[in-house]
């Protein structure tokens, strides 16, 4: 009986058995503690440099434009390479990012500096996720793929917690530097399990890694309205109601300027979403789930606009809690939607839009919360974007007939 109440109710570990898999999902969680870290660490520091979140703001477009040319490239390369060699070249190059920002952070604090290795950090990360997402198939088999998934979210939300709390210590005592340098050391963990990959050789017919190629990604996303409007109701989430730019604002506000506060903000919404995966066990047996992408959606919108209002730090991190509970439902059921029904030949090109969207989403985000609080303030912009978010996805996830009706394959 305690046996199948912890199969119902808590992650599945299987996946974790494979040793190729194990090391893959060790290597990103370490490093993804880093680049978390290095997150948190660079908002501060252009908000610190410029005193103005439309600044802070202006990181999402940097980041952007990279995520989306590399992305669709980077996983139309994926179904034409070894995707081994492919994810370390990918990592190497967000690696040297890093190491521009710790030098910069030592020496200039260059703003502009700053931006510029945030676009390449970019380009080096919009090819190894889509590289990496579209490498978990072959490692596991696809009884196992949504158990792989929440354990990379779940994996990823941890070090998104911890990422952020250490840059709060961190960052207390000024140290952009040390944060950057810690990011550098963490990092060796992800190359280490990429070395360690077996050959990823393409399998089926192979599609040069064009415009043709990503053109044929695009095509059968447009032809599918369920896999189409898993990404349409993502775009909704994060761009209307991500406020991850508003934190060093809110916090000089209504916090002081501490940089633990700092930290708990960024680290909430990952809080939540390490405890959804904890107990997931019940995500995979959610059959009508375009319904069920609208409902979470939505009350992702919802309680980012009330954590707006909350004068407390305690109450708003934990509403921002909530809000990524419900964040990692509906990335678990999107991500494999994609996986489960893309051959091996497509999965690259799909992960790569797969990325753009999850990673630009927030970008965006980021651009249209720091344009908002620049022209109408703090406040509206944050509950604004949530409650908009709420009510846009509620009208578009429910005007599409067969995302409505969409269940999950048997």
């Amino acid at each position: 009986m305690v046996k199948s109440l912890l199969r119902r109710h808590f992650v599945d570990t299987r996946p974790i058995h494979i040793p190729d898999y194990r090391r893959l999902l060790a290597g990103q969680a370490v490093a993804f503690v880093g680049f978390q870290l290095t997150a948190v660490a660079v908002s501060a520091e252009v908000f610190a440099l410029t005193g103005s979140s439309l600044w802070v703001g202006m990181l999402g477009p940097v980041a952007l434009v990279p995520l989306i040319v590399f992305g669709l490239w980077g996983g139309a390369i994926a179904d034409a390479v070894d995707r081994r060699k492919l994810l370390l070249t990918a990592s190497l190059i967000s690696w040297s990012a890093t190491l521009v920002l710790l030098a910069n952070a030592f020496t200039f604090q260059n703003v502009w500096v700053i931006l510029a290795a945030v676009g390449v950090q970019s380009t080096g990360f919009a090819i190894s996720s889509p590289t990496r997402n579209a490498i978990i198939p072959r490692l596991v088999s696809t009884e196992l793929v949504p158990a792989a998934n929440t354990l990379n979210f779940l994996f990823s939300s941890i070090s998104s917690v911890l990422g952020p709390l250490l840059g709060g210590f961190i960052l207390a005592g000024g140290g952009y530097g040390w944060a950057y340098l810690i990011d550098a050391v963490l990092f060796t963990a992800s190359l280490y399990a990429a070395i360690r990959l077996p050959r990823l050789e393409p399998l089926g017919e192979v599609t040069a890694p064009g415009l043709g190629a990503v053109a044929g990604g695009l095509r059968y996303i447009m032809a599918t309205p369920v896999v189409l409007m898993s990404f349409v109701v993502d775009i909704i989430a994060m761009s209307f109601a991500m406020p991850r730019a508003l934190y060093p604002e809110m916090t000089a506000l209504r916090f002081g300027g501490s940089g633990i506060a700092y930290g708990w903000l960024s680290a909430a919404i990952a809080l939540g979403a390490v405890v959804g995966g904890v107990f997931s066990g019940w995500v995979g047996r959610v059959r009508r789930q375009g319904l069920a992408l609208t409902a979470v959606i939505a009350v992702w919108g919802v309680t980012v606009a009330v954590a707006g209002l909350a004068q407390a730090l305690w109450l708003m991190v934990l509403l921002l809690a909530f809000s990524g509970f419900a964040d990692l439902v509906s990335a678990v059921w999107r991500q494999t939607i994609l996986q489960t029904y893309a051959p091996d030949a497509m999965r690259g090109r799909l992960q790569g839009v797969f990325f753009v969207v999850v990673a630009g989403g927030p970008r965006l985000g980021d651009l249209r919360a720091g344009t908002t609080a620049s022209t109408f303030g703090l406040v509206p912009a944050w509950v604004g974007g949530g409650l908009l978010c709420a009510v846009t996805v509620v009208v578009v996830g429910l005007a599409v007939p067969s995302f409505r009706r969409y269940q999950v394959r048997s």
